[in-house]
């Protein structure tokens, strides 16, 4: 199918009620991406899943993923995400190894954002070690898309979260890495209190341990790392004020540049309010 160039390039609608029906359709049925987060979070898994299973050869597995989704009266937004791909990860245990990995190739390349999505959630063997599930979410974390990128973090922050000095020293490479988006993720999966997602306590009390990080991306390039720098400061802050005032001294003493004042007054914004 040949999706119209407008429909493609559109900007999005700012509500719900605003998306156009043609689009609406396409986004539920898999065959377009969301364009900004109100599409993102309007479509419905379950019509999605209708469209997209059968298409991967999982349509024997339809009733039981819709059930339990309507049993907990979840269809649409990041709860659907999560519980969708933690169901299909269910689903394909009792397959073959090769239908497996067909199946979580499918939707890892899928041209539906959710369905990527849900890909992300697809990987929870309890036994598989810290570095190979972040392998396993490396190119979610690269996706193009906003939304994708967001769950990349979401999806293993709990894993991280477990043993930060592990997980710091593993994504130390990440935070040297050329691509933006991975550079972001050494630090968003990590953040003391993060969006949408249960606190790291000890992140809260000792945030010094993610400076192998921060020092790495103090002048960052990209305004995206910018702002994941200065937005885990910020939640750094609320804690341990005086410990981002220090450092933030010492950044503007080593780096004299607009990239670092920027993530300095972003990483201060808390602190001057109560100033």
């Amino acid at each position: 199918m040949v999706v119209r160039e407008d429909i493609l390039n559109r900007k999005g609608a700012r509500k719900v009620s605003e998306i156009p029906k043609e689009v609406f359709t396409l986004l539920n049925q898999g065959k377009i991406e969301s364009a900004n987060l109100t599409e993102w979070l309007a479509i419905n898994h379950i019509c999605l899943l209708e469209n997209v299973l059968p298409s991967i050869g999982l349509e024997h597995k339809l009733e039981f993923i819709i059930a339990e989704l309507r049993k907990n009266e979840v269809e649409t937004g990041m709860k659907a995400i999560r519980m969708t791909g933690a169901l299909l990860d269910i689903a394909i245990i009792e397959e073959s190894n090769s239908t497996r990995e067909d199946v979580t190739a499918k939707c890892s390349n899928h041209v539906s954002d959710s369905v990527r999505c849900w890909a992300a959630f697809m990987n929870k063997n309890p036994n598989d070690s810290l570095t190979n599930k972040l392998q396993y979410i490396l190119p979610f974390a690269a996706d193009h898309h906003f939304g994708v990128r967001e769950i990349a973090w979401m999806s293993i922050r709990e894993d991280l979260s477990q043993d930060i000095d592990k997980s710091v020293g593993l994504l130390v490479d990440w935070a040297k890495s050329e691509d933006e988006n991975i550079r972001r993720f050494s630090v968003e999966s990590i953040r003391p209190r993060g969006v949408w997602t249960k606190h790291i306590d000890i992140l809260k009390q000792e945030p010094q341990k993610v400076l192998p990080i921060l020092s790495l991306l103090k002048s960052d390039s990209s305004k995206y790392v910018q702002d994941s720098v200065g937005n885990w400061l910020n939640d750094a802050s609320k804690t341990q004020s005086e410990w981002v005032i220090d450092l933030c001294k010492q950044w503007e003493k080593q780096s004299d540049t607009k990239a670092t004042a920027k993530i300095i007054k972003k990483a201060k914004r808390t602190i001057m309010k109560t100033c």
